[in-house]
């Protein structure tokens, strides 16, 4: 079934750039792939939208394979997340046009919920690569702050002509910085005993959030360490 997927996958490829994530394509690919369209069909329930995610949940494959050999554990934090975001947008690298055409596509009110999952769900898998190992509120901002720097990073990327993408890595790196900036106000908010009292509600409330799964949260939110 895998490999079937990966056929439909690679054979869209090649009419997306034209006729976007469509039924057209969908069917193009089935035809291409030389597979039944009802077999396609039970594959991809909902068509070209399902197969859009395909792609897209395969390049968060794809970058856990590849940081596999990584010691990511030598790294800063920073750069780990700066280097899982490069590295993922490297390997759609030669199917750019099918990432903006995607991006067309999850913009639509009726897919933007598929869209944000599929946003969260490579923001989890770079935490993950990164060895996040939290199980408190902080689970879900390291995600969330970290969805909000890859898809702006990625529209950088999309209208990005420069060399390498040399302007895109810089972009990135800014916004890194920004959430470095963020996190030390929230350490030294935290260090101010004058200002201390502010966070204690935040805080209380962070302490009660646990990840899906893990029961009751133990401690409070960490950071991004530089």
């Amino acid at each position: 079934m895998a490999q079937t997927k990966d056929e439909m996958i690679d054979a869209a490829l090649m009419h997306v750039p034209f006729d976007g994530w469509s039924e057209a394509t969908f069917r193009a690919a089935a035809a291409d792939a030389d597979i039944a369209l009802p077999e396609a069909q039970a594959l991809f329930p909902r068509g070209a939208v399902d197969l859009a995610l395909a792609f897209h949940a395969r390049g968060d494959a794809a970058l856990a394979e590849a940081l596999a050999g990584t010691d990511m554990m030598a790294l800063r934090i920073r750069d780990r997340i700066t280097l899982a975001v490069r590295k993922r947008l490297e390997i759609v690298e030669d199917h750019k046009e099918a990432v903006r055409r995607g991006m067309t596509l999850f913009s639509l009110p009726v897919h933007a919920a598929d869209g944000s999952r599929a946003l969260w769900q490579t923001a989890d898998a770079i935490w993950t690569a990164a060895g996040d190992t939290s199980d408190d509120l902080n689970w879900y901002t390291k995600r969330v702050t970290l969805s909000g720097v890859y898809a702006s990073t990625v529209l950088y990327w999309l209208g990005d002509q420069s060399a390498g993408h040399a302007e895109t890595w810089a972009f990135l790196d800014r916004r890194i910085e920004d959430v470095m900036r963020f996190e030390k106000v929230k350490a030294d908010l935290r260090g101010n005993r004058f200002l201390k009292p502010l966070m204690a509600g935040p805080e209380w409330l962070a302490g009660q959030v646990s990840k899906p799964g893990t029961g009751a949260a133990s401690g409070l939110p960490g950071r991004w360490r530089r």
